[in-house]
């Protein structure tokens, strides 16, 4: 440390403490394995942030933070994230050249939810050539319709032109098993014939919020926006701030922040204090829960998908947390994050046209009858799942 600069008044007084901690704290050989993995993953992370969240999302599920988090993390440090698509991603995630110093992150097949390893594995061994429409991946892979709807869902039809609505239109129109003659008589040319021509229908696109809702539901991650990104304005009115305000917040200033709730972990040392990590489209808040305010909202702290908490800022350095005085449970409004076009609430009526603009109306004829564009499968209902890591 001298060596490095730093002066030996504070290097002797680090060693000391390492020197005091190690003495009971691990058992040598697992502290030294651990120290080199912390260490090699700390320097692959600054150095090589692409590489790292490729190789951390491949071994997935494991550790502290889930997918999404990692993902926006790496965006954070500029990493490139690319979606899932049948014509360029593998069933691992893959780099691919970028403009700049690092790579692109691709994601792979793994990432669409319920998708069989072995039904990836038959679409990158049948694309030679990069797959023409929904029916040239059917009959080339060989891999059943259920495994295209887990692709469609997941909106890994990109490259074709489809978002996952009209790529989940197209899948439902290929029926049972090619037909024998159409299959052999295709065999022959040495191209793909349609086995029935159909009008292209345009079906009415989702919203910018459902369309987060499907991501999160079908990969449990997101390359749009952040979910509390759609909700900022209804938090704004309630006097909640985004989390990156904590880091200009003085110590012991009260505060309102709201969040999805990442982590909750209650460690045997901590005499019964539970820490809750929240995330907003802005950055990530810390909270201090004491036992008594746990007992008092137990069931809402372990229960919601979002929370929003009145509180007391702590700082510490760089360290910040909020000691929570009270917690309110958020989910219903994260319910409405499908409703949201980008942060406000879309029209509920017409008369509204002189404030927004006369526009194109979505709920407007659309040259088909509504049983035309209905989609049974699409499943679109719900609100955003986003699943906990709890540790107690």
């Amino acid at each position: 440390m001298i060596a490095n600069g730093y002066p030996s008044e504070f290097a002797e007084r680090t060693f000391k403490q390492l020197e005091g901690f190690g003495s009971y704290g691990f058992p040598e050989s697992h502290a030294a394995s651990f120290a080199l993995i912390a260490y090699a993953s700390s320097w692959m992370k600054c150095h090589h942030p692409d590489v790292f969240l490729a190789a951390i999302l491949n071994a997935q599920p494991m550790g502290f933070y889930a997918p999404a988090q990692l993902v926006r993390d790496a965006e954070q440090h500029g990493v490139e994230v690319r979606p899932p698509d049948i014509n360029h991603s593998r069933w691992d995630c893959t780099l691919e050249p970028a403009d700049g110093v690092r790579f692109a992150v691709r994601l792979g097949l793994r990432t669409a939810r319920g998708l069989a390893n072995r039904d990836g594995a038959s679409i990158v061994a049948a694309r030679h050539d990069a797959f023409a429409s929904v029916e040239d991946l059917w009959r080339r892979a060989g891999v059943p319709v259920a495994a295209l709807e887990r692709l469609a869902e997941a909106d890994a039809f990109g490259s074709l032109g489809f978002g996952r609505r009209q790529a989940l239109w197209e899948v439902r129109a290929l029926g049972g098993e090619p037909l024998p003659l159409f299959a052999a008589a295709d065999k022959r040319r040495g191209s793909l014939r349609p086995e029935v021509e159909e009008e292209r229908v345009e079906l009415a696109p989702m919203t910018a919020g459902r369309e987060v809702v499907e991501d999160y539901r079908s990969r449990g991650l997101t390359l749009r926006s952040h979910p509390v990104a759609f909700l900022r304005g209804d938090l704004a009115a309630d006097g909640y701030a985004p989390a990156g305000d904590l880091s200009a917040t003085r110590d012991g200033r009260r505060v309102s922040v709201a969040g999805l709730v990442l982590v909750r972990q209650r460690p045997g040392s901590a005499n019964g204090v539970l820490f809750i990590t929240l995330e907003d489209e802005t950055d990530i808040a810390n909270l201090i829960i004491w036992p008594s305010l746990f007992e008092r909202q137990r069931r809402l702290i372990l229960s919601a998908n979002m929370l929003g908490c009145r509180g007391r800022v702590q700082r510490e350095g760089q360290v910040i947390h909020v000691i929570a005085e009270h917690l309110v449970d958020l989910s219903g409004l994260l319910g409405a994050v499908g409703e949201r076009e980008k942060v406000f609430t879309l029209p509920h009526g017409r008369g509204d046209e002189a404030k927004h603009g006369s526009g194109p109306d979505p709920r407007g004829a659309l040259g088909r009858k509504p049983r035309d564009i209905y989609i049974p499968d699409l499943r679109i209902e719900g609100a955003i799942n986003v699943k906990t890591r709890d540790f107690r």
